[in-house]
């Protein structure tokens, strides 16, 4: 599919996409007069890397990953660790937002215990 197309079907942008592509995150085949050529296949991979990004996953790791991925089978254990290590990563990030969020939480309740509203 054309790249207009597999922008829709994926909710990423054609520039983003570019984008992927130059920095070889993604590998995308070429039909006989040049034109990018998406296969089914690239839809889960691009979603994928859109949710490593949503969690934080710096853009060199997911590039390692991509290669790491591009290179076969053999490489999940390595996948797996860098995933782990992510995981990692993401809860610790969690558990900082939830101490900011506790943290708006108190200041909160000190202001409605002196009988201050707010809005919404």
């Amino acid at each position: 599919m054309q790249i207009g197309e597999f922008s829709r079907i994926t909710g990423i942008g054609a520039y983003t996409l570019r984008y992927y592509e130059k920095k070889g995150l993604i590998r995308v085949e070429r039909d006989p007069g040049g034109r990018r050529d998406y296969r089914e296949a690239d839809v889960e991979w691009v979603k994928f890397i859109k949710r490593l990004k949503d969690t934080g996953m710096l853009l060199r790791d997911i590039k390692y990953y991509s290669d790491l991925r591009y290179a076969g089978d053999q490489t999940m254990p390595e996948r797996m660790e860098l995933l782990l290590r992510h995981r990692s990563f993401v809860e610790e990030q969690q558990r900082k937002w939830e101490e900011y969020r506790k943290n708006l939480d108190d200041k909160i309740e000190i202001y409605r215990a002196r009988g201050v509203s707010g809005g919404s």
